[in-house]
């Protein structure tokens, strides 16, 4: 797709995006300094509860123009190619030719998807006067970067929430970065670790497109798979939290496939309206390992870096001998506690292979919960 086939006025792409913010365009009123809001984000900032699922595109522009920084992605804008990669580098962006779904995730049985609605380009110049009006194609990076893209992992010792959660790993890419971060997404086992999964495997992307107020992804070919609905939110999350962490946007996303929208995305998640970012703590583990690598090879001394929202800052770990079942057992603490905060330790192991598992102690009766795990060989 290139820039040219942005001046038909008959692309499917325009007619969408002017019905969905058609309805909102003659109540809101975008603030002037819309520009350098924007630029102030870039920062780092605290998530905050948004509305998870479903949003207007009218209501995400009062939203941005409000609060444009609510909900920033968690370090990714910190992360770059001359960083060192978490789970997932540079290694892991080879693809597959295999289409076949590969996620376990429960399902529920296959039912008649309802007709699909035509989508759109252009964006009306009266509700976004100070922006460009036409969807664009994200640019092509100068140089190679890592981003981060988001994988779905069963959930351990939580007795209410989601069964599966969202990790995050980064990975290295040197094209359009979040093109390039859902075609990882949707290849399967590309993450590396087989505790990671993507009900996304198999699906096939065309385009990612955005104007400052909506990040549009399009599908040549979407799952196929039908999943339960607690689990179907989370895997729309998980296209959500990488597509927004690639491109370094906090707009909504509107997901079509071949330039139409649909109501039955995994069988139950209705894509006719654009979908917003959840609340961090809502969809995302309480413990990541993101370094060093599933099966890295490692010199004695090493250190495992995360992130963990943990009471009062707690963290265990254990170390388990794949060989001798030798157990090595310690804590560490956060940054801070009871939000996602940088963890680092140095266990000291002798050479073989280790299964590294970081982990939260429940506040309640001390089982093990929320535990991210990585396979290691100390050479």
């Amino acid at each position: 797709m290139n820039d040219h086939t942005h001046d038909r006025g008959d692309d499917p792409f325009d007619e969408l995006m002017r019905r969905a913010l058609s309805e909102e365009a003659g109540r809101i009123e975008p603030a002037d300094g819309l520009h350098e809001i924007q630029a102030r984000v870039s920062h780092q900032r605290k998530p905050v509860s948004r509305r998870p699922w479903a949003i207007t595109v009218g209501a995400a522009v009062v939203g941005t123009a409000a609060a444009i920084g609510a909900f920033a992605v968690l370090d990714d804008s910190q992360k770059n190619a001359d960083q060192p990669t978490a789970a997932g580098g540079p290694s892991t962006t080879t693809s597959s030719t295999s289409t076949e779904p590969s996620s376990s995730l429960p399902t529920q049985p296959a039912s008649p998807q309802p007709t699909p609605t035509p989508a759109a380009t252009e964006v009306p110049t009266t509700t976004l006067p100070t922006e460009k009006t036409r969807a664009i194609d994200e640019p092509r990076l100068q140089d190679p970067k890592a981003v981060p893209v988001y994988w779905l992992g069963r959930g351990t010792g939580a007795t209410t929430g989601p069964s599966y959660r969202l990790y995050r790993t980064f990975n290295q890419v040197k094209g359009r970065p979040a093109t390039e971060a859902v075609q990882l997404m949707t290849t399967p086992k590309v993450s590396g670790d087989p505790d990671y999964e993507s009900p996304w495997s198999g699906a096939k992307l065309t385009s990612v497109r955005y104007t400052d107020r909506l990040i549009v992804v399009d599908f040549e070919r979407l799952p196929e798979s039908k999943l339960t609905p607690d689990n179907a939110e989370m895997a729309a999350q998980q296209l959500i939290y990488t597509v927004q962490g690639a491109l370094q946007r906090t707009a909504p996303v509107q997901i079509t496939e071949r330039g139409r929208a649909t109501a039955g995305l995994f069988g139950v998640i209705d894509t006719t309206e654009p979908l917003s970012r959840a609340k961090a703590a809502d969809v995302q583990a309480f413990v990541w390992i993101e370094s060093p690598e599933n099966n890295q090879t490692v010199a004695p001394g090493f250190s495992v870096s995360g992130q963990a929202s943990a009471f009062e800052a707690h963290v265990d770990w254990k170390a388990t001998n794949v060989r001798t079942k030798v157990v090595v057992k310690n804590f560490t603490t956060t940054k801070e506690g009871q939000k996602l905060s940088p963890y680092t330790f140095r266990p000291k192991l002798d050479s073989g292979q280790w299964l590294i598992e970081v982990y939260l102690p429940s506040a309640e009766d001390g089982r093990v919960m929320s535990v991210d795990s990585k396979t290691v060989i100390v050479k």
